[in-house]
């Protein structure tokens, strides 16, 4: 029995790990590489592994680092089952499908560059079919069920707490005799959010791969977080132009749009016209109402008969692209909500490019902004940017909001693991090296293990 880390070793993004047991072999995860022009065009690679000879896929949850990388498998031969909870299989067909026409858009604006200059013309990474193909091949599960995917191999997944539907996967493994427990934790999320249920670590385990990304630090305290929310839409309202928010259009933007509606009055949210400028936002917060039942208790008293839809009085969704567009003629008093969360696509790039010139403007960056990105460039406050092949300055205040994460801070990923009896081994993956690093330091200190920190390619034996 053996772990090969292909993908979030040493880094946040292009989950992919495959798992050797005995003549069976399956992968946990198979995401894109985001970032930077140079991480991205490592998703044009040929995957480490032949497709063909892959029997499974156990899906952890529906971001694009997780599962982007599914239509290339596919495409390379894969034709077996893709295991993931049934609320995943509803917005990964959404996240896939916009992938996909983004990446169409993409390629046709630099195909139309490449033919100015006399060069080939390049092709998208993967399209429309591809996304099909994998979906038929998607298989549901559910929380706390136990399923032999394979000979000798058990699934059963358990909340993770990091979007709707995210897993923690606990596998059965048995070979000749030989039984281990291994325990994926996918990504884990925080204890207090608004909507989803806080992580369950299981019971035991003989080895556990486990996410990093927040391992160095912990988050700002809730209450710290929404007084500091508060204080931004008042420097924004102050400063009379826009605010615009770019958002993850799974799991943050429903965060958010529930946390505008616990604190209309506090935050004064009725004075602004907000606009859910996402198509794929739109939908996936469909796909939340549908599954109103995997909700926490506390959010489902609060929503009581009420959609995510209809959860504020001065939301407008802007679906159509001409929608979308009138909005750069909005000067001030909106609040633009926008994909993608790390401005590294999608419309809030034009958002941007209209609105970062403004003084008047202020951005609100309430999720993790990836090394390369835009979003990073800006926190980090770059004074001027390229966005779509053009400069443009930055005269709008930036302002970062940690404290909304969707992945656990350092304290609570300590508790995760330490909640797991027999401190088994454990090997840190999905994190940079400072996130790496710190939590293994704080694992030392807490519970003395010495965890793993595996390179890009390298085995684990079980």
């Amino acid at each position: 029995m053996e772990l090969t880390c292909y993908g979030a070793a040493g880094e946040v993004t292009g989950s992919c790990h495959l798992l050797q047991c005995g003549r069976h072999r399956l992968l946990l995860d198979c995401g894109l590489f985001q970032g930077s022009r140079e991480d991205e065009a490592r998703n044009a690679r040929p995957l480490p592994f032949d497709p063909v000879s892959i029997d499974a896929v156990v899906l952890s949850h529906a971001h694009l680092d997780h599962c982007g990388r599914l239509p290339l498998l596919v495409r390379g031969g894969f034709r077996g089952p893709i295991h993931t909870h049934a609320v995943s299989i509803d917005l990964v067909r959404i996240l896939l499908r916009d992938a996909a026409w983004l990446e169409a858009a993409d390629v046709e604006r630099e195909n139309r560059r490449r033919a100015m200059r006399g060069k080939p013309p390049v092709q998208p990474l993967f399209g429309q079919a591809d996304v099909d193909a994998v979906m038929r091949q998607m298989r549901p599960l559910r929380f706390g069920e136990a399923e032999e995917i394979l000979p000798g191999v058990t699934v059963r997944p358990s909340p993770a707490g990091h979007i709707l539907g995210a897993a923690s996967i606990l596998l059965d493994l048995r070979d000749n005799g030989v039984r281990r427990r291994l325990v994926y934790s996918g990504d884990l999320g925080p204890r207090d959010t608004a909507l989803i249920p806080a992580p369950e670590p299981p019971a035991d385990a003989d080895l556990v791969l486990m996410e990093s990304t927040y391992g160095d630090r912990d988050h700002r305290p809730r209450e710290e977080t929404l007084a500091e929310i508060g204080q931004v839409l008042e420097d924004a309202w102050s400063d009379g132009g826009n605010l615009l928010v770019p958002s993850f259009a799974i799991g943050r933007t429903q965060e958010m749009l529930v946390l505008m509606a616990q604190n209309f009055e506090r935050w004064d949210i009725g004075r602004w016209k907000i606009f859910l400028d996402s198509p794929m936002a739109i939908e996936a917060t469909a796909v939340h109402d549908r599954h109103a039942d995997q909700f926490h208790a506390g959010a489902r008293r609060m929503l009581g008969t009420r959609r995510l839809h209809d959860v504020l009085p001065n939301l407008h969704e802007t679906p159509d692209t001409a929608q979308s567009i009138r909005l750069n003629s909005v000067r001030s008093g909106a609040i633009i909500i926008a994909g993608s969360g790390m401005c590294t696509g999608g419309r809030i790039l034009h958002h941007l490019a209209h609105n970062l010139p403004r003084s008047q403007t202020d951005v609100m960056i309430i999720g993790y902004q990836g090394h390369g990105t835009l979003g990073r460039r800006l926190v980090d406050g770059a004074e001027r940017v390229t966005i779509h092949g053009h400069d443009v300055r930055v005269q709008a205040r930036i302002h970062t909001i940690g404290g909304l994460s969707a992945h656990a801070g350092q304290s609570e990923l300590a508790c995760w693991y330490g909640a797991i009896g027999g401190r088994p081994p454990v090997h840190l993956v999905h994190g940079e090296a400072r996130g790496r690093e710190g939590l293994a330091a704080r694992l030392k200190a807490d519970y003395g293990i010495d965890a793993g920190l595996p390179r890009h390619g390298e085995a684990i034996t079980l």
